[in-house]
């Protein structure tokens, strides 16, 4: 092909390409860089994603579980709840082998191997390798006590020290004796519990080597010798 083809094809490409109309909406979109939620202003790079931000604010939730029912506002969400009922694990640590169903807890996983403890305490320096765990710790600088009892007004740090302290009120004992079935509020006062029929004495004497099945036994014992 002579060279004067070869402008006279690149002038008529040119001349076709600024005569092609693209339709209004279609023109506005390439021309916005961000597309924003009118109801929070949040702004989103691409259309879609504002679309499946919207269903926060509208509620709406067309992705059902056909197991149990459950409806989400995102497919992704879907498909990570039905591992709850198939028992899918897809992401296995390549070290021990153990496997999990969301990524995340994989990651987490994984600083057990590796010592990580990427959160630190910016008051104390204190490391950890969980970002609520730092949350957790944070509250003995603070003071805060965010779980409150409803019966008598309490409050705590932690929401398990809640739960044991509702037991109180309510009566709940879960921990129950698989040997005389007698029923304790706490997992620690079931562990003590059964020390009785093993007749297992795991705390020793240093002085006169006399062995106790409670931590308390022991303290009450070590006063013979220190008066």
């Amino acid at each position: 092909m002579m060279e004067s083809e070869i402008s006279e094809n690149n002038v008529a490409r040119k001349i076709l390409a600024k005569s092609i109309v693209l339709p209004d909406d279609l023109k506005n979109e390439k021309a916005r860089t961000s597309f924003d939620c009118g109801v929070c202003g949040k702004s989103f790079s691409q259309n879609c994603k504002l679309t499946k931000h919207k269903s926060i604010h509208t509620g709406e939730r067309p992705y059902c579980c056909d197991i149990c029912g459950k409806s989400f506002s995102q497919k992704g969400n879907l498909i990570i709840h039905k591992r709850i009922h198939t028992g899918e694990k897809p992401y296995p640590c390549h070290i021990c082998g153990e496997a999990f169903s969301l990524k995340g807890n994989l990651i987490t996983h994984q600083r057990i191997h590796t010592g990580e403890k990427p959160y630190v305490c910016d008051i104390c320096d204190k490391p950890f390798s969980q970002k609520h765990k730092l949350v957790t710790h944070q509250r003995i600088h603070t003071g805060e006590k965010p779980y409150h009892c409803d019966t008598c007004g309490e409050s705590f740090s932690q929401s398990i020290h809640l739960t044991k302290h509702i037991r109180i009120h309510t009566g709940e004992k879960p921990y129950h004796c698989d040997i005389c079935s007698k029923s304790f509020s706490q997992s620690s006062s079931l562990t003590k519990h059964k020390a009785t029929h093993t007749e297992e004495k795991p705390y020793h004497c240093d002085i006169c080597t006399e062995s106790f099945s409670q931590s308390a036994q022991l303290t009450k014992h070590i006063r013979v010798h220190t008066g």
